[in-house]
């Protein structure tokens, strides 16, 4: 941000249709309360971007895949703000680094996207699903042995175009991407690029999302107040706690995106609702917990739901 009359604000962001989409977001949102703000979007390409580093990288449990590379240009101030999906971030910031506010939520479901009309139920057995999360698999393998997994990687209109071109029944997508790219899975179908999909929502306390799924987090630099000032205007209450209470649950397990862990936060007016999952190695049903109290108590409650999940 420079010079004390019109404000210009870089935003670094990943260069995928999804993550334009959301940075579009967070810049309308900063655009209608300041309106005398200039953006200028400046696309990072990210480790978990490059497919041919993308997969040993997950497969060797490595963070911050998807945002390391914009974290860094946050840091050495080559951009005034990060966008992210919440979800892809560390449960531990870069030094010096903070989360200044979060767009409302969209839905957390995970939603089944095949080629004929289908549910987790009435997919065929030996079924070809593809997933490229650990946590979608194992919440796979828990309820619909029979089915067969593959891997898939890519964004979400990669993975639609290999749904179409593939021998594969289904995939398994969140449904936040999907709405913010225009498609709607309430409708039980969608097109795309001239294929014809199937769509059918996941039960939710069987596939419980990951840490800050649907949540799109604005990150700046801790010593950056007039900044963080600015944003503030943006940030919506409720999904802040949520999200202080999932990322507290996955910091206080040593647990990120590429590890099987579900965890959800819903804040029903001064109440926390929180719900947990842990698949362990070699296990096929996960330890589960729930817990509810004063949503102000956030990190508390992350912690007692860990509590009560390994007894």
């Amino acid at each position: 941000m420079k010079g004390p009359g019109r404000i210009n604000v870089v935003v670094g962001t990943r260069g995928s249709e999804l993550a334009l989409r959301q940075t579009g977001l967070v810049v309308d949102a900063l655009q209608t309360r300041w309106a005398d703000l200039k953006f200028e979007i400046k696309i990072i390409t990210t480790r978990g971007d490059d497919e041919k580093t993308a997969l040993t990288d997950i497969r060797a449990g490595r963070k911050g895949l998807f945002t390391g590379a914009i974290e860094r240009e946050l840091v050495t101030e080559q951009i005034d703000l990060a966008v992210h999906s919440a979800k892809d971030l560390p449960s531990t910031l870069v030094a010096n680094t903070e989360i200044a506010a979060v767009l409302p939520r969209a839905p957390v479901d995970d939603v089944l996207v095949a080629t004929t009309p289908c549910d987790l139920n009435s997919l065929p057995g030996d079924g070809l699903v593809a997933t490229g999360s650990v946590r979608r698999k194992h919440q796979l393998r828990w309820k619909r042995p029979d089915l067969e997994i593959v891997d898939l990687r890519g964004n979400v209109p990669t993975r639609l175009r290999k749904l179409a071109t593939d021998r594969w029944h289904a995939i398994i997508l969140a449904r936040a991407g999907l709405e913010r790219l225009g498609l709607n899975p309430n409708r039980a179908r969608i097109e795309f690029e001239g294929s014809e999909f199937f769509t059918a929502m996941l039960p939710r306390e069987i596939f419980v999302p990951a840490g800050g799924q649907g949540v799109i987090a604005i990150q700046i630099r801790g010593d950056d107040a007039q900044l963080r000032d600015l944003v503030a205007a943006t940030n919506h209450f409720d999904t802040r706690l949520s999200l202080r209470a999932e990322r507290e649950f996955l910091r206080l397990l040593h647990a990120d995106c590429n590890q099987p862990v579900g965890v959800v936060a819903e804040v029903d007016g001064a109440t926390m609702k929180m719900r947990g999952q842990i698949f362990d190695l070699g296990a096929t049903a996960p330890r589960e917990g729930y817990c509810e109290g004063p949503s102000e108590d956030a990190e508390r409650l992350a912690a007692q739901l860990l509590q009560q999940i390994n007894g």
